[in-house]
């Protein structure tokens, strides 16, 4: 009997080392979760910094992936966090300050048609949480929280999912992209690499830097 799968889409940001070759790593990485099936990968964009401007811009990304659903929504959503957490540990990444520079974060944005606000698991937590109050405390919110305002996670993935209305939104992923490039302006993000099925990793554009 094949197990029940749900879309999860997962954001993918790097701004430290070569983010690019970071971010197709974990892509492979994510390809080989158990019982994951990549259904798509974003274009790779170059974004402006949020939080902290004095750092390097990030190279961001999305992907779908069809996961295993689990038992219900909770423990799926945070079995593939866990995950999320253990690959950034592998890749490198260590705890740093909040909106600071990183070897890689990844974000569920999305699962499913599930709306969630449940309690973290000890590996489900934030690398920074044993010096981030902030981060210690923070649950699992699925949509994720702060999704709808931020286009470096609305651009890419506008590229996989333009018309899916995530739970709880009142917009499309595409409407919601253009309301905030109204706002962050075209320099906020730009598109510096498509993605090649075919050597799996992006074409990182000549100009891109």
């Amino acid at each position: 009997m094949t197990a029940r799968r749900v879309r999860a889409y997962v954001g993918l940001g790097a701004n430290l080392g070569d983010p690019a070759a970071t971010l197709t790593h974990a892509v492979a990485i994510l390809t080989s979760l158990e019982g994951a099936r990549l259904r798509g990968v974003s274009r790779l964009y170059a974004t402006v910094p949020v939080g902290v401007a004095d750092q390097p811009e990030f190279r961001n990304a999305v992907v779908a992936l069809d996961v295993p659903a689990g038992p219900d929504p909770a423990t799926g959503a945070l079995g593939l966090l866990e995950a999320l957490k253990t690959i950034e540990r592998e890749v490198g990444r260590r705890p740093g300050r909040r909106w600071g520079p990183r070897v890689l974060d990844l974000d569920l944005l999305v699962f499913g048609r599930a709306r969630l606000d449940v309690e973290r698991t000890a590996a489900a937590r934030s690398l920074d949480s044993d010096h981030d109050a902030v981060k210690a405390a923070a649950r699992l919110v699925v949509p994720h929280p702060s999704a709808a305002d931020r286009l470096f996670v609305l651009a890419p993935l506008a590229d996989l999912a333009p018309a899916l209305v995530p739970p709880g939104w009142h917009e499309t992923v595409e409407t919601a992209r253009r309301r905030r490039l109204a706002i962050e302006g075209p320099d906020a993000v730009r598109v510096v690499g498509g993605w090649d099925p075919g050597s799996r990793g992006w074409r990182v554009l000549p100009s891109s830097g």
